[in-house]
């Protein structure tokens, strides 16, 4: 599939698109279906689409393995940290009221960053268990 001129161009032109996509499932979770793990997993999808038609190395050298496993971790550190500021503001963990002087906009605020942190930990969990499996009986680098 490297040389299939075709898919290259459609992949590429499908890209900007996916992600806009994932974005909108991201930002609409909120008032409707959707959400971080649904983003993140469409976000996913496209980089794994990307090393379908150009190869698992260049798929590395876009969203390196270290990157990777950065997202995983951050994603957890983020949802984790809206639970502490919760709890350093003098709520329970995960109570959102207490992250804005107005409860609902402390109920949004805290929706987003947990919502944020769930997508790149999905994004990040579906990505290595992608790079492990297509990787599989490669020499290791």
């Amino acid at each position: 599939m490297r040389h299939d001129l075709v898919l290259r161009v459609i992949a590429k032109l499908m890209m900007p698109f996916t992600l806009l996509f994932a974005l909108y499932v991201q930002f609409h979770g909120d008032f409707g279906p959707g959400g971080g793990f649904q983003a993140g997993v469409i976000a996913a999808a496209m980089v794994i689409l990307y090393a379908l038609i150009y190869g698992l190395d260049q798929a590395r050298k876009a969203l390196p393995d270290w990157l990777v496993e950065t997202m995983l971790a951050g994603g957890v550190l983020l949802y984790a940290g809206v639970g502490m500021a919760g709890l350093m503001l003098g709520g329970n963990f995960l109570d959102y009221f207490v992250l804005h002087a107005d409860p609902v906009q402390g109920q949004h605020r805290g929706i987003f960053w947990v919502e944020a942190g769930v997508a790149v930990t999905v994004s990040g969990v579906m990505l290595k268990i992608f790079y492990m499996f297509a990787g599989r009986g490669r020499d290791p680098e």
